[in-house]
């Protein structure tokens, strides 16, 4: 599931359970160890408010920028790997609390809705915590059909609260 030309693609990281802060530099560490993929770019870290149910720890969240020969679904199911190996379990609970989450958000300039895959990400103009990291490392960067990530963070909502950690 590999092309032969590389593709910028952006990933969410997010982990709320078991060491939120360790999760996801974990992820990272596994992302930096993708086939045909290089990470490019690594956010600053953002420790934010649950976005679904009170009831839960609040999350550590970043965004990774990398080049990749691997395909849409072929980087997909590569994450969902890395998330398995960090013990996530779907449990079907809508914005629930996760060990590792790792959502691609876009992946080139591709618009897809598939079964499995939608891209770009759904909701990421309402999504502060995903828009404030990607921020910082690809603020020009258009998210295919809509608009730069720099316009997108300026009109994100105030919440869930969220606070750069480093």
């Amino acid at each position: 599931m590999s092309t032969e030309h590389w593709r910028p693609a952006y990933i969410g990281v997010g982990s709320n359970l078991d060491s939120p802060l360790s999760q996801v530099e974990s992820g990272i560490r596994a992302l930096q160890n993708l086939p045909d993929s290089i990470v490019v770019l690594e956010s600053a870290l953002y420790q934010s408010e649950p976005l679904g149910p009170d009831n839960q720890p609040n999350y550590i969240n970043g965004v990774i920028a990398l080049l990749t020969k691997l395909s849409p679904q072929g980087l997909l199911i590569e994450l969902q790997a890395i998330e398995n190996a960090h013990g996530r379990s779907r449990t079907g609970e809508h914005w629930g609390p996760r060990t590792l989450d790792l959502d691609l958000l876009a992946y080139a300039n591709i618009i897809l809705d598939s079964e499995d895959l939608k891209l770009p990400h759904p909701g990421i103009a309402e999504r502060n915590f995903v828009l404030l990291p990607w921020r910082g490392i690809a603020p020009n960067y258009t998210v295919p059909g809509l608009s730069s990530v720099e316009q997108l963070a300026g009109n994100a909502p105030d919440t869930p609260r969220i606070e750069q950690l480093n």
